[in-house]
């Protein structure tokens, strides 16, 4: 069985083939810059050198199809047949609270979807784009979104609403929807197995952590919290947005600074965080090295991050009533050892005890507390594709 997996963005489209089989990757790729000048296909069948094609491709559909034919190449790709393919998955980043799980698409599902657009305004309508443009050219062929939102849909009430007048949920759904739930659920899932322990056993806090990032609390097996809110802008420091802040900062600014409500949002989501605060960049690798050379304000936003970390650590350790595991994932979480003993070696009084020498990793899957820690300190490379093709496979078949 071969499925399809692929992540939209709105002049993007990435792909995984994968054989379900033994759940390896058979060729991945990306296309860039769709609908604009320089646009591009980047095709790597596994084991091979990559083949890039630069032509114009004015829309998703015209994407699709240089995707399907990159996987015929006779040189470059890995199936004979487009038959071959059994499904395609799709990443959603907002279903709202209208999908608690993965399903397979049809109309009713593609009018919710467009329903959703205002939660994910950057990223439903992409994803959009895709599921449309492959039913244009495998019209047969089961479609099935998984959404980052539904791992987070088993919040309770008192977790996921806010403190504005009830009838904004009721008309208009405000409330905390969360996001990366398709990460935090591999990552949870695989660090019981690292573990030998039972999920439904642990009580466990997933620290999704790049340029964007969040954070989970789940307890036997089902998320009850996470810092994420009605859109990715909540919780920790990240990249280039403000995370948590007084909601009255937003009048403030405005008042300030004139901007519009559009001009205000975008400077919360592309102006802020890590780049705002040091003045150096989103990139947290090269934030680390301003600091190393004594940016005082480079160091002030690692304080920052690492600080809010902690507290949704302290937090969520609260609302679980106890705490058996720390994972790490993500760019950040997987490849900087310092944010992650700059975030745990201030929490030994919870039983966190980090080993130094075993925290000396990047990228790959290990135990990094000492053996005597009674919380387990993890590293656990996400592979969202990974999880989307598992619960393609599951609905579709």
């Amino acid at each position: 069985m071969k499925i399809l997996v692929i992540n939209c963005g709105s002049s993007s489209l990435k792909y995984q083939l994968f054989d379900m089989e033994n759940e390896s990757v058979s060729a991945k790729g990306l296309v860039d810059r769709i609908g604009i000048d320089g646009s591009n296909l980047t095709h790597r069948k596994t084991g091979a050198e990559p083949l890039t094609v630069t032509t114009p491709i004015k829309d998703h559909k015209v994407a699709m199809q240089l995707v399907l034919e990159a996987l015929l190449d006779k040189d470059h790709g890995v199936l004979k047949s487009l038959e071959e393919i059994s499904a395609a998955g799709h990443r959603i980043v907002s279903g709202g609270d209208y999908f608690k799980e993965a399903v397979l698409v049809n109309d009713e599902v593609m009018e919710a979807l467009r329903k959703c657009i205002p939660l994910a305004p950057l990223h439903n309508p992409g994803h959009i784009m895709g599921i449309e443009a492959i039913q244009h050219a495998l019209p047969k062929l089961p479609n099935v979104v998984v959404f980052d939102t539904a791992f987070h849909q088993t919040m309770p009430d008192y977790a996921y609403m806010y403190g504005l007048p009830y009838e904004f949920y009721e008309t208009h759904r405000v409330r905390r929807y969360g996001a990366h739930g398709t990460s935090h659920n591999f990552v949870a899932l695989r660090a019981a197995e690292i573990l030998g322990k039972p999920l439904s056993e642990l009580k466990m806090i997933t620290c999704h952590l790049g340029n964007g990032s969040s954070i989970s609390a789940v307890k036997n097996g089902k998320c009850i919290d996470t810092s994420m809110g009605l859109t990715p802008l909540a919780g920790v420091l990240m990249g280039t947005r403000t995370g948590d802040m007084d909601p009255a900062c937003v009048p403030f600014v405005q008042n300030i600074t004139k901007y519009s409500a559009d001009e205000m949002n975008n400077f919360m989501n592309k102006k802020s965080g890590l780049l705002g605060i040091s003045g150096v960049s989103s990139d947290l690798r090269d934030v680390e090295q301003a600091a190393a050379k004594g940016n005082e304000r480079a160091q002030l936003a690692i304080n920052m991050l690492e600080y809010g970390i902690r507290k949704y650590i302290g937090a969520y350790t609260a609302a679980m009533e106890g705490l058996d595991v720390i994972v790490f994932t993500a760019g950040i979480g997987e490849n900087s050892a310092e944010t992650r003993e700059g975030v745990c070696k201030h929490l030994e009084f919870m039983g966190v005890k980090i080993d130094s020498a075993k925290n000396k990793i990047r990228g790959k899957e290990a135990i990094v507390s000492t053996d005597d820690s009674k919380v387990k300190v993890l590293v656990v490379p996400t592979n969202e594709e990974l999880m989307i093709a598992r619960e393609t496979k599951r609905v579709a078949f």
